[in-house]
């Protein structure tokens, strides 16, 4: 028999949920919250330097405090690869998207991550893509082309250019290493561990290029948001919740950042898709969560 009763379990199954919708919220709010920094005359560089920064020691000392296991020393050199790639390059091609394009446009184009995931794995790993996951690409794909060619933002200073929407696409592809990177790196390490290792690697390739100086409390305020509660809290939600609830679950669950991310843009900067846009945005919501029924 069990150890666990059926009414326990379910209060779990509904704790393991809100975590996963709690960091999907925080998640969400990088976009928005990342326009105030830049409002306040921060470069899209430096904000990602703070961040990383930030939530490296914030990790750190999560590590130290859990007593958690050193790094393994045959995988140092993967962890700072993954700071290269998808920390260092995630935040510069997401910052430099939202300041391009706006953070709705730039959530939807995040979020194709999953699909990219599924041909790094056939062309990493050989595994091969099963037909639910070729259609995932495909509704995917077809909504970034809408979201892109009629975004019909409600800011004028905002437009879906060539560069915002590549550098959108180049945050996908590094939010797909993250994963890809991290397939092993989280298996045998304290998550802990690596994300501190990671994120300090990235700030020390994002230094050279930070624009040193005085900031206003504004953005230093958004700066601290964006590492506390938008990279280390979200992650310990989403990590918790994913030990509660599984993979598949929580992997559906989470397509609810980017929409949670549009209305969040909506509000707080008075963006908007067109009509054509919507349709792009859920047929991108669409592919992932075929992606994710399938895994």
């Amino acid at each position: 028999m069990s150890g666990k009763s059926p009414r326990r379990s379910a209060s779990t199954g509904r704790v393991g949920v809100w975590l996963v919708v709690a960091a999907a919220f925080q998640w969400a709010l990088l976009g928005p919250v990342a326009r105030v920094a830049f409002a306040e005359g921060v470069a899209p560089l430096t904000v990602a330097f703070w961040r990383a920064s930030i939530a490296a020691l914030l990790f750190a000392a999560h590590a130290t405090v859990t007593r958690a296991d050193a790094l393994r020393a045959g995988d140092r050199a993967s962890a700072m690869a993954l700071g290269v790639v998808a920390v260092a390059g995630l935040y510069v091609a997401y910052f430099k998207s939202v300041q391009l394009g706006g953070a709705a446009l730039s959530a939807i184009l995040l979020y194709s991550a999953p699909v990219w995931v599924a041909i790094g794995t056939y062309l990493v790993f050989r595994e091969r893509v099963r037909p639910r996951e070729a259609a995932a690409l495909l509704f995917t794909l077809g909504g970034v082309v809408l979201v892109a060619l009629f975004p019909a933002t409600g800011n004028a200073d905002l437009q879906a250019t060539p560069a915002a929407v590549a550098w959108g696409l180049g945050s996908g592809v590094a939010y797909a290493a993250y994963f890809l990177l991290g397939r092993s790196l989280f298996g045998k390490n304290a998550p802990a561990r690596v994300m501190s290792w990671a994120l300090a690697t990235g700030a020390v390739v994002l230094a050279p290029f930070v624009q040193w100086g005085a900031f206003t409390w504004r953005a230093w305020a958004a700066i601290a948001f964006l590492a506390s509660v938008a990279t280390y809290g979200a992650y310990l939600s989403n990590a918790n919740g994913l030990r509660l609830i599984g993979p598949s679950r929580a992997s559906t669950i989470a397509t609810l950042e980017p929409v949670l991310a549009v209305i969040a843009a909506y509000f707080l900067w008075g963006e908007q898709l067109s009509s054509v846009g919507i349709v792009g945005a859920v047929a991108v919501i669409g592919g992932v969560v075929l992606a994710a029924r399938e895994r």
